[in-house]
């Protein structure tokens, strides 16, 4: 976990606006919700034989002896709100949500214990147009974000039924391979065996690549759901790749899968990750309402796109007061300002001091210019301006003209 300093917080803010600038643009709306949640919500929906679960999860005794968890992901949060506040049966929502999230796990390049995450949750839309459209989006923010390198990798689940069928077959493989499996994908044999197809090992790579593959198993209705995708995204011009052993960390996933990806971040490449979970919302006590969503990472992402941002975080101005009159003449004049130009950033000096300490924190402060108030300026109702970042001699500006000729500073 870490402190995210004033250095730093101007990146985040303009990756932050980015990001609701594209959701908006799509239709979705923000829902927020508590950072804790009941540890059953995890265990209902994640699954209780997933890393997550059995090894990640922040999990406590609250004093009334009930087990609470901070939220490992948002979309089980999001749909238990969803099903409590009456917002998703006969209902179409576009929501996405932004905070932090909490996974006890080695930090990583751009993974930490305490990580933030921007997710989008849709309801009651069932076709691959909905599936294409989150990804279309995801692409728009890339291209917002000048963020280029990103391989969009796919892949279909099929429905639990075809699923179950699948996996009888892929235990019945690894098990004539048990020598080639390491101790985790061993583990994984009965409780989770999808999850060793995207292992990280590099010495299973071909015992992996010789598994039986998902698409061999789905059903047709899923294999044409799947088709119609791929259709979208190439008359959408999307690149992509069907990586078949995609198949997602969480249970709840159903049909469409799909991650961005990139080699610049180490081991843990993944940037986004989604897809569709129709069954979650009845698995956790709503009535059947198809779903799906996606998941990115505010920490990886920002790793990607900083030299992208240019945040304007320096005052436009700082002003300079010098005696008490000019301190309370000061502070009504900065105020007058703010009212009449919005978007100004003045710094107002407070504390005292002679003009020279001013001036210096005037230039440490960044901003292009110093308001100048003393006793000379208030008795002639004017203001000195002097240039911190050009050579340009100090001007005289009259108080009630100050606001138009600042004007150019704003654009």
């Amino acid at each position: 976990m870490k402190d995210i300093l004033p250095q730093d917080t101007p990146y985040w803010q303009l990756l932050e606006d980015s990001i609701r600038a594209v959701l908006s643009a799509y239709g979705y709306q923000e829902i927020r919700f508590p950072i804790v949640e009941k540890t059953e919500l995890f265990k209902r929906s994640i699954g209780e034989v997933t890393d997550i679960v059995e090894k990640e999860m922040y999990t406590f005794d609250d004093r009334n002896g009930d087990s609470l968890t901070l939220r490992p992901e948002g979309t089980a949060c999001c749909v238990r709100a969803g099903i409590q506040q009456g917002l998703l049966y006969n209902q179409v929502q576009r929501l996405w949500y932004m905070g932090p999230m909490f996974r006890h796990e080695r930090p990583q390049k751009g993974r930490y214990r305490q990580f933030h995450q921007v997710g989008v949750e849709t309801f009651g839309m069932s076709g691959a147009d909905l599936d294409a459209e989150l990804i279309l989006m995801t692409a728009r923010l890339w291209k917002t974000l000048g963020l280029d390198g990103l391989e969009l990798q796919i892949n279909s689940l099929g429905t639990i039924e075809a699923r179950a069928v699948y996996r009888e077959a892929l235990v019945a493989y690894f098990e004539q391979h048990l020598d080639a499996l390491d101790d985790e994908s061993r583990r994984r044999l009965r409780s989770n065996p999808l999850r060793i197809l995207d292992t990280k090992n590099p010495a299973m790579r071909a015992v992996v690549a010789g598994a039986p593959k998902l698409t061999e198993y789905l059903d047709d209705a899923s294999r044409e759901h799947f088709a119609t995708l791929c259709g979208l995204l190439d008359a959408a011009g999307v690149r992509y790749r069907v990586n078949p052993c995609l198949v997602r960390g969480l249970d709840y996933y159903s049909r469409t899968v799909f991650e961005w990806v990139t080699d610049q971040l180490g081991a843990q490449g993944t940037v986004c990750a989604g897809g569709r979970f129709d069954g979650l919302v009845e698995q956790l006590g709503g009535k059947p309402v198809p779903a799906a969503g996606f998941a990115l990472g505010l920490e990886r992402l920002l790793e990607l796109v900083r030299d992208n941002l240019q945040p304007q975080t320096a005052p436009h101005a700082y002003l300079v007061l010098m005696g008490p009159s000019a301190q309370r003449a000061g502070l009504v004049l900065a105020e007058q300002l703010r009212d009449q130009l919005p978007g100004l950033r003045l710094m107002t000096h407070c504390g005292g001091g002679s003009f020279k300490s001013q001036f210096k924190k005037a230039d440490r402060s960044g901003a292009r210019i110093a308001l100048v108030l003393g006793e000379d300026e208030l008795q002639n109702g004017r203001v000195g301006v002097k240039f911190l970042r050009e050579e340009r001699e100090q001007q005289a500006v009259a108080q009630d003209a100050l606001a138009e000729w600042m004007i150019g500073l704003l654009s």
